[in-house]
């Protein structure tokens, strides 16, 4: 076929080529074999040297039959064709340039041409998506295998890496269509299926999910700039923009992609108005359309979020067309306007030159933001948040906004989102590091400076009023005074004829400069002159005023010359009404010129400026200290993220010196033992910011600010406070971070050798000590040291210093149990040691004397005794000696001196409680070294000596019985060993330390007549000390602990001290870990102290209970409910103690669920439960923690039956509020439909009612279709029995058909069923403790049962049952103390037998 007589279509799809479909219509007129393929391309790669590009008209069929084998034919024809048709459309290219502007140019040459350029871009088009979907399969089945050489298997499926092959092509489709190949065509209209070839290329490829990988990037470059190409001079707007809107919806890896391309041809190729008409068409999407597709909004959100980072002017102007979307459902709409918002506030509206459209615009933007800080979605609130945080950090935020976003800052901080409270303390966090105030915000310090400047604004106000009523006064006060003169002298000078006076007026002189003067020469008293200058003003200016219509009357011209003199400071005096006091001043008075009333103006001005910043600075630093309280409540939170978001949070707040700051830096201090690594280095790295870094001049000048820094932690500091900064501090000197020049100073302090005071010393040796935890050579080094100078022998000595010498000499060695695996025994000084000899002198001297920190020293001496002595315990009875010596020597004396026979001698009450507290010290070490450091020693040596004996042992053949043999493998003979050592030292314990010939023996029947006579013995510290000594004597030995405990706890529950009650749950806690069984009778008592009526006894309880329950030390029963009484606990820390001990027990397994109907039971018990408000706080908690379905449908059946059992209207209304607050399931449902009759009857009251009614609702929120049904029946039936009672019911059955009666007619038969009119039984009471004889429960247990099998059955929990042990834990008459002080009986109601 002559290429003259044909015309090449470009087909939809390559079939249509094989088909005519009109006149002159190029037909592919056969498709080659392979096997002919490469003789053929040869052919025509001889043609194109002959003929040139034309030559595709005679040759085009090799190449389609090419494309149709693609798959089938070898990678190097497949190289070859690609190649060789890159060499044809590069040729033609160049060609055409050179044809295009030939006017000369034929019509069959044009028709050649035409069709020799559509030939080839479609053939070289065609064979690039060819080699595409060919990598593209190819990088699926990669993907299924994965591994390496993902590349070599590319190469080798087409013989080339055909990902740095597409580039050349697209740039060689780019520079063709740059020319202007319009002219091709008739009348110059390029055909639209021309563009749709080249441009759908394009688009194919970016459906490649690879495309975004960063090796595409000159690929997507050069897609971008083809389309460019096309959008400029091929008109392919329109269809760019709905095909952009079609792929952003299917292609999430796109949005990136396409916002390039799009900010290219905004920029290099001038086409903005794309960026107007894609908004255009994604602001006309519906937003209901946008909530249901969710993939498609995911890509318009990314893409108009990245496109307004990239080109925000170009956005702006189409930004109305997005509105509607912050309206709509879908959040990442609205997130994504709202993004795109903010970066238009921060690159095009920023800057205090905007004009004042601009400044609305941002106004308008800024006031959206801040609305939709409240918005309903988590994901839009936190958004806002980090766009905020964004704008304050590059300070583009106003300051009149300053108090609003901080002000939503603050309140998005109980937000429920985590989220969103993380990203408010960030904001919070960039408000202080960016603000304009200050770099101390501390509210205190700029209070005072704000009151003094607001003092000094109205004095300022004042002054200007008063200047301004003076003025006005003066100048009235001088009119009058000169009128006499001035009247004389008109009289004079009028009589005078005007031609004599000489001319006073010059040429060109206005009539307000003649007024100035005239004023001027009145002030001056000059009134002749004045006189002859207003009477030639009057001839020369007629028609100025005020010289206009005066005649030459006396009258008038006193009346003009008043005018002139008084007007200005009248007016002044009139300008109240109408401006501020002493704005305006008098322009011609010379009393007050014009700079001076300017200058007066600024000076104002500038006051109102620094009153108004102080004011803003103020209001800040009142919120950051208002979200501190805040902020520091969420450091424990389950997230880590926030956690450490907090920390930094303080952290920057302490650098910006908010006093409050010092709580919260405090605070994260425990969070050092945390077990998650991230808040724990989050943790260390605020400390080594706060503390590690201070800013000093020199090496010393550093340390100095260091030191001072970490001693102000240590004032008033708690103990747990101290141990947490001591493990911070052995981390930092483990990793040394801290500087020898630290250490160095502190033990110059420490030895006086720089002046320092005698608290600065003491903080000095604490931080010593806590430095000798990570690295004991600091202070073992200089043990010599330390000891003479914190043990010197001055008087009164320094206990506090020797208290903290003691623990920073403790921390040389380690305090744990040694373990079997040491060699090398453990670190001991011999008995004669300096130390010893100073620690025992300075005990015994001090005992004598009261002061109050030497109990705090003896204690840690006797301890450090324990710790590093070789045979301490024979130390530790000299100390007890030397003291009872001297409390011996005491009572003798006062024997002596007073008279025997009338009184009896007495001791000083300090003395006897010195000497109970240090026996009862003594007595805990002792047991502590037997346990510890004896009993690691006797395993250590027996390890050593089997480990000997092992090697020099010759070996044999094995004779051993197989059960030897069995016993070794289980390592039983090891075990056995153990207890061994254990039950030498129990009995050691038990039979030796409290014999009558030991030290210890000796101390306690003093301690058991000063606990059992209360009365006698009544001071409170000797009180305190005396039962703390007792629970430490009764760690010693369980049968002396046996004997005592009815006087431990008689004493706990009656003693009037809360200090006494609060040590002794301490001990007794210590008891119940030791001694468990000997304990457990008395757990009842335990339980009631959780309602003392002192808080710190409660708080004291509830963590000796926490400790014991979490640990399995003590049976959780129902009495547990004591614990969660705490709940609603008035004192803040006691109810956050009680919902942690909730926290931790709601991981045991079913914990909670097995207690709560017990729990129910006691707080709904009219006689001893709580209030209704109470008991729906503490239930909604505890009903938090169910969450498995199988538990919340058995709990609802058990609560239902309790509706038969309950027998007050409260207790029904508290039962219907559990149930509401359970998470009810379908399954849930059918139970209470189930159990329908137990309280349906119920139902007639409101409360109940209500409380049922919630339930339906909350069902019919997550309720399937299928369900509903059940619900509006379950629905029915409580309405019924609402207005109409049981009867209602019955009704209902009969109009449904009577299917719920046979469910009806099951219930008698069942056996939890229980008769109506019986009670619930009543729990036995833990509360009445009432000493003097047991309760008469015993002889009527028999009635009971017998009651019991005559009755039906009934529900009872087993911790509703008394056991024989609590029972015989009550204390009778004879085992009760016989002197006792006043106290409050825990029931009046009771009667002694």
């Amino acid at each position: 076929m002559s290429p003259h007589n044909f015309e090449f279509h470009l087909p939809l799809s390559p079939e249509e080529l094989l088909k005519s479909r009109g006149v002159n219509q190029y037909v592919v007129q056969e498709v080659l074999p392979i096997k002919h393929l490469p003789t053929q391309l040869r052919a025509f790669q001889s043609a194109f040297r002959a003929q040139g590009p034309l030559a595709i008209l005679d040759h085009f069929d090799t190449i389609y039959s090419i494309i149709h084998h693609f798959r089938s034919i070898e990678p190097g024809l497949k190289e070859d064709t690609l190649e060789f048709l890159m060499k044809v459309v590069s040729c033609h290219s160049q060609e055409l340039s050179s044809i295009l502007d030939d006017a000369a140019l034929s019509g069959s040459d044009r028709s050649a041409h035409l069709n020799a350029l559509k030939m080839n871009c479609y053939a070289l088009i065609r064979l690039l998506e060819s080699f595409e979907n060919m990598t593209s399969q190819t990088g699926l089945i990669d993907l299924d295998i994965g591994g390496k050489g993902k590349k070599a298997r590319a190469k080798t499926a087409l013989g080339f890496v055909w990902e740095e092959e597409r580039q050349p092509v697209l740039e060689l489709l780019t520079q063709l269509l740059q020319l202007d190949i319009r002219h091709l065509w008739s009348h110059s209209v390029i055909e639209e299926e021309f563009v749709s070839l080249v441009t759908g290329c394009c688009y194919r490829l970016l459906e490649n999910p690879t495309i975004s990988h960063q090796k595409n990037r000159s690929t997507k470059e050069a897609i971008a700039h083809l389309l460019g190409v096309a959008l400029v001079r091929y008109n392919h707007m329109l269809s760019a923009t709905v095909k952009i809107i079609q792929m952003l919806q299917h292609f999430e890896h796109l949005p990136s992609v396409l916002v390039a391309a799009v900010t290219l041809w905004a920029t290099d190729y001038g086409m903005k108005s794309i960026v107007g008409e894609i908004v255009r068409e994604i602001g006309q999407k519906c937003p209901q359309e946008m909530s249901r597709d969710t993939a498609g909004a995911k890509g318009f959100a990314a893409f108009l979020t990245e496109l307004a980072e990239r080109i925000p002017a170009a956005l702006m102007s189409s930004m109305c067309m997005l509105l509607d979307h912050l309206d709509g459902e879908n959040y990442m709409m609205r997130n994504a306007v709202l993004a795109a918002m903010a970066e238009m506030i921060l690159q095009v509206l920023n800057g205090d030159q905007l004009e004042e459209s601009a400044r609305e615009t941002r106004d308008q933007f800024l006031d959206i933001l801040q609305a939709h800080g409240h918005d309903v979605n988590s994901f839009v609130r936190s958004r806002v948040l980090q766009l905020f945080t964004r704008i304050v950090q590059q300070k583009a935020l106003p300051l009149t906004r300053f108090q609003a976003v901080v002000a939503l800052a603050v309140g998005r901080l109980a937000d429920k989102s985590v989220l969103v409270c993380k990203n408010a303390i960030q904001l919070l966090a960039s408000f202080l590091a960016n603000n304009p105030f200050s770099c101390k915000l501390s509210d205190t310090d700029l209070a005072g400076p704000l009151q003094k400047e607001i003092q000094k604004l109205q004095e300022m106000r004042a002054q200007r009023r008063t200047a301004a009523a003076s003025a006005a006064l003066d100048s009235e006060e001088e009119w009058e005074a000169m009128l006499p003169e001035l009247k004389s002298t008109v009289q004079q000078l009028l009589k005078l004829p005007q031609e004599e006076a000489e001319q006073q007026i010059a040429d060109g002189e206005t009539a307000e400069e003649v007024k100035g003067r005239i004023h001027q020469l009145l002030a001056r008293a000059s009134y002749k002159q004045a006189i002859l200058l207003t009477r030639e003003a009057t001839s020369r200016f007629q028609e100025s005023e005020p010289f206009s219509h005066t005649e030459p009357e006396e009258k008038d011209f006193l009346n003009l010359l008043g005018v002139i003199f008084k007007g200005p400071e009248a007016s002044t005096h009139e300008s109240p009404r109408h401006t501020d006091p002493g704005l305006t001043g008098s322009k011609d008075s010379p009393s007050v010129p014009e700079p001076e009333g300017s200058q007066r103006d600024d000076e104002l001005l500038k006051q109102e400026m620094l009153v108004q910043y102080l004011q803003d600075a103020y209001s800040f630093s009142q919120k950051i200290t208002e979200a501190i309280g805040v902020i520091s409540k969420m450091m424990y939170e389950n997230t880590t993220t926030v956690v450490q978001e907090v920390i930094e949070f303080f952290v920057m707040v302490f650098q910006f010196g908010v006093p409050q700051a010092l709580f919260g830096v405090r605070r994260m201090l425990p969070l050092i033992w945390s077990k998650e690594l991230g808040v724990r280095e989050a943790v260390l790295n605020a400390y080594r910011q706060l503390y590690l870094s201070p800013k000093g001049d020199s090496a010393r000048a550093t340390a100095q600010a260091l030191i001072q820094n970490l001693s102000l932690l240590l004032v008033d500091a708690s103990v747990g406070t101290i141990q947490c900064l001591e493990e911070i501090l052995c981390e930092f000197v483990q990793k040394d971070e801290i500087k020898p020049a630290v250490i160095q100073l502190l033990w110059e302090r420490a030895t006086e050798k720089v002046p320092c005071s005698p608290l600065e010393r003491c903080s000095s040796v604490m931080l010593l000590g806590m430095m000798a935890r990570g690295k004991p050579e600091i202070v073992g080094s200089n043990l010599d040291t330390l000891v003479k100078v914190g043990l010197d022998e001055k008087f009164p000595q320094d206990y506090r210093l020797a208290q903290q010498v003691c623990l920073a000499i403790a921390n040389i060695s380690d305090r744990r149990k040694p373990s079997l695996g040491e060699r090398h025994p453990p670190f001991r000084l011999p008995q004669e040691h300096k130390l010893f000899e100073r620690l025992q002198e300075m005990v015994t001297k001090g005992f004598a004397h009261p002061d109050p920190f030497w109990i705090p020293f003896k204690e840690v001496a006797v301890t450090l005794t324990y710790q590093l002595a070789e045979g301490p315990d024979v130390i530790c009875s000299q100390m007890l000696q030397g003291c009872a010596k001297q409390a011996l020597e005491k009572l003798e004396k006062n024997t002596t001196e007073g008279d025997s026979k009338e009184t009896a001698p007495k001791l000083p009450t300090f003395l006897l409680m010195n000497l109970l507290s240090l026996a009862g010290d003594v007595a805990l070490q002792q047991l502590v070294h037997l346990e510890q450091a004896v009993s690691g020693e006797l395993g250590r040596r027996r390890v050593l000596r089997e480990e000997q004996e092992h090697r020099t042992k010759v070996p044999k053949e094995k004779t051993t019985s197989s059960e030897t043999t069995m016993e070794e493998e289980l390592g039983l003979v090891g075990a056995t060993a153990d207890d061994t050592e254990a039950e030498l030292v129990r009995s050691i314990c038990e039979k030796e330390l409290l014999d009558g010939t030991q030290v210890l023996a000796a101390f306690v029947p003093l301690l058991l007549k000063v606990c059992n006579n209360p009365g006698a013995y009544s001071n409170p510290e000797l009180s305190a000390a005396a039962s703390l000594a007792l629970g430490k004597f009764c760690m010693i030995s369980a049968p002396f602990c046996d004997s005592q405990l009815r006087l431990l706890f008689t004493m706990l529950e009656k003693s009037s001290l809360p200090t006494v009650r609060s040590n002794l749950m301490v001990a007794t806690g210590d008891l119940a870990i030791r001694f468990p069984n000997l304990v457990d009778p008395w757990t009842p008592h335990l339980y009631a102290r959780l309602r003392d009526p002192a808080q710190q006894v409660r708080r004291t309880a509830g963590l000796v209970m926490t400790h014991l329950i979490l640990k399995d030390m003590v049976k959780v029963k129902g009495q547990v409910s004591e614990m969660a009484v705490l709940l609603i606990d008035p004192v803040p820390q006691i109810a956050a103690l009680a919902k942690n001990f909730f926290n931790e027990l709601s991981h045991k397994g079913n914990a909670i669920y097995n207690l709560l109907p017990d729990i129910i039971s006691r707080l709904s018990d009219p006689e001893g439960g709580v209030g209704e408000e109470p008991f729906h706080t503490i239930m909604k908690q505890l009903l938090s923690y169910i969450t498995k379905d199988k538990q919340t449908e058995s709990l609802v059946e058990k609560l239902c039956q309790r509706f038969r059992t309950a027998r007050t209207e409260r207790q029904y209304r508290d039962l219907a509020y559990c149930v509401s607050q359970l998470p009810l399931t379908e399954r849930g449902l059918h139970k209470m439909l189930d159990n329908f009759d137990c309280f349906g009857d119920k139902l007639i009251d409101e409360s109940v009612f209500s409380a049922f009614l919630s339930i339906v609702g909350k069902l019919r929120r997550g309720a399937k279709p299928e369900g509903k049904a059940v619900i509006d029946e379950f629905e029915q039936k409580l309405r019924a029995c609402h207005t109409r009672g049981m009867d209602g019911i019955e009704e209902l059955e009969t109009g449904q058909g009577g299917s719920q009666r046979a469910l009806s007619a099951k219930k008698p038969s069942a056996g939890v069923r229980v008769s109506r009119q019986q009670p619930l039984t009543s729990v036995d009471s833990d509360n009445d403790f009432v000493t003097p004889k047991p309760r008469r429960t015993k002889p009527r247990r028999p009635q009971t049962q017998q009651r019991k099998s005559q009755r039906k059955a009934k529900v009872v929990f087993s911790s509703d049952e008394s056991s024989e042990d609590e029972l015989s834990a009550e204390m009778t008459e004879e085992e009760t103390p016989k002197k006792t002080t006043p106290i409050r009986r825990a029931s009046a109601q009771r009667h002694r037998s």
